[in-house]
């Protein structure tokens, strides 16, 4: 009794403590969120002049971060929305809804009026009702020097038969924040953890919230039982019994002022939902104990629910943090959780079929030239290193490190050896490079990886292609959209950067506070040139036709939303001209 007595006072108090910290981090951001509601409302009000629906064929989206990537629930689709991109200097975000048709492997861009704001690090869940559902909660929106966030706490649905969006108002939901997680299961989506930033504080949760998709109602859960610490980033997986399975994510602690040290969270639990589980308490923790090899402690992986009972992890981040830096080791492995084994066990790619059988017939062949004998293989050895390094055109030099496990690398190495036999020059292995923050869907059983992000010093590269595997075969890796990481800009903050970050606002902002001089719209102008789609190289037209709403968003940001748009379009065109060398006619 006593011990439990002491586990519950250390309960409440540490119930206390976030609940205080809470408020003050909400008092603080409190400023920093009106700032940015203002900017919000300016890009809202110009989606609302949108009155129909456009659908129209498009180039793949520009590379992005932390949007949401949803296999359609009745279609052979997959829905991208949302989602970021830093350029070294600015912070772009998104509210773009992207459509990829698997049979076609084609893009199309879908403007539907009255979208959700701009964001990234939300969350997205599918449903089949009435044709389709998307769900989507939270995230966050930033300023362009990326210093101060907004925390959303709205629900919003995309109805995705008659193309819809519709905000559901509804009391009782969870508090501002991003890097939640959110799956829907047995009616209903079940939210957990994330959190909330602003410039001078931060705050990590463990809560869990229920919004009934029948009732249209929130209820916050009270489980029973020892939960996960607070966290974001975490694994979260339903079961065919309507329990929630977390694994693993990442929090951060305040050391000292200006001192945070991270954690890479490795522990798994379930939350059981007993009898009929929409009863607040009917739900309880528990701590699992899974078998198997568990992945390696790391942050920023992808999760998917896979074929057979499993779910599956992909690549992700290990940082080792240095007292002025932050170095890490990114991954692009294979990982599957068994639901019903309550085991972990890395993925093997198995190779074509056609492959393995002349790999047979060759080893076969040998051993009857020894006269019979067994052929004698060499034994296996660990895990292969590889270290690649690609220069970009400005000279920064990128390594990108690779770990190939042993099975993988005995079996490239026979791969090689046949071709060469054969008279072929040995093949590359077609995988993603490792990365972290890949947004992942799967649908029919193939898994489709599209994008993430990799770092080299302080440099970020936001990548944008497209793989998929065939998780019952996992034979080989599909490359469906190529990407060259080498082509994308990056921008050296400077010190007149610094100075000037209050007053540029980049491509996505708002009004100016402070009439400028025409010398500094130039230079704001010239580091807006450097928007994320440019591609070097790229015919111009294939150019424009991929960022003309960037040319006219940055135009009405500049002249206001009750400039005309006939003037719109021609000050879009001047800018779009002086860009190039030679002019180009906007449609």
């Amino acid at each position: 009794m006593g011990k439990k007595g002491k586990r519950d006072k250390k309960g409440k108090g540490a119930e206390k403590t976030l609940a205080k910290m809470e408020k003050k981090v909400s008092r603080r951001a409190k400023k920093e969120e009106e700032d940015l509601e203002a900017l919000i409302a300016e890009f809202q009000s110009l989606d609302a002049k949108k009155t129909q629906v456009i659908e129209s064929s498009c180039p793949p989206p520009s590379p992005r971060l932390n949007c949401s990537f949803c296999a359609h629930p009745e279609r052979d689709e997959l829905i991208l929305f949302g989602g970021e991109y830093f350029n070294g200097q600015k912070t772009y975000l998104y509210n773009e809804l992207y459509i990829y048709n698997i049979r076609k492997n084609s893009w199309a861009k879908l403007d539907i009026p009255n979208p959700p704001p701009r964001r990234c690090a939300h969350q997205a869940a599918v449903g089949p009702t009435a044709g389709g559902q998307l769900w989507i909660f939270g995230g966050e929106f930033a300023s362009p020097n990326g210093e101060q966030f907004y925390h959303y706490k709205d629900l919003w649905v995309l109805h995705l038969a008659t193309k819809t969006w519709e905000q559901i108002k509804a009391p009782g939901g969870p508090s501002g924040r991003s890097g939640h997680r959110m799956v829907a299961c047995k009616r209903q989506l079940i939210i957990f953890g994330g959190f909330h930033e602003s410039a001078r504080d931060f705050i990590y949760y463990n809560d869990v919230y229920t919004f009934n998709l029948d009732s249209f109602t929130w209820s916050k859960l009270a489980p029973a039982g020892m939960g996960p610490a607070p966290r974001s980033g975490c694994q979260m997986i339903p079961t065919p019994e309507g329990n929630i399975i977390i694994y693993g994510g990442y929090s951060k602690q305040r050391i000292k002022k200006d001192v945070d040290k991270g954690t890479l969270h490795t522990d798994m639990f379930l939350l059981k939902a007993e009898g009929t589980g929409k009863e607040e308490d009917r739900w309880s923790w528990s701590r699992l104990s899974p078998s198997g090899v568990k992945p390696s402690p790391r942050s920023g992986f992808a999760v998917a629910a896979a074929p057979n009972n499993r779910c599956l992890l992909f690549g992700g981040v290990q940082d080792e943090e240095e007292e002025e830096s932050i170095e890490g080791d990114f991954f692009n492995d294979i990982y599957f959780y068994d639901i019903g084994k309550n085991r972990w066990f890395p993925a093997q790619l198995k190779g074509p079929k056609s492959e393995r059988r002349k790999r047979r017939r060759g080893r076969q062949a040998e051993a009857e030239a020894a006269g019979g004998e067994e052929l004698q293989l060499p034994p296996p050895q660990g895990p292969l290193e590889i270290v690649k390094e690609v220069v970009a055109e400005d000279g920064t030099v990128m390594t990108i490190k690779q770990v190939i496990p042993a099975a993988a690398e005995d079996r490239s190495g026979s791969e090689e050896e046949e071709e060469e036999e054969e008279g072929g020059a040995p093949g590359q292995p077609v995988e993603p490079c490792p990365r972290s923050s890949a947004m992942v869907a799967v649908k029919h059983g193939v898994l489709y990886v599209y994008g993430g992000m990799f770092e080299v010093g302080d440099r970020q590269v936001t990548l944008s292609d497209l793989h998929s595997i065939d998780l019952h075969r996992m034979d080989q890796w599909k490359v469906l959209l190529e990407m060259d990481p080498k082509t994308q800009e990056w921008l050296e903050e400077s010190e007149s950067d610094e100075e000037e970050d209050d007053d540029v606002e980049g491509a996505e902002g708002g009004e100016e506070e402070e009439e400028e001089s025409s010398e500094e719209e130039s230079e704001d102008e010239e580091g807006e040139q450097q928007h994320p789609a440019v591609q070097p190289g790229e015919a111009q037209a294939q150019y424009l036709a991929r960022t003309e709403q960037y040319w006219l968003g940055l135009a009405r940001s500049h002249m206001g939303p009750e400039a005309k748009d006939k003037k719109v379009l021609k000050v879009a065109h001047a800018m779009a001209k002086t860009f190039y060398e030679d002019p180009i006619q906007m449609s």
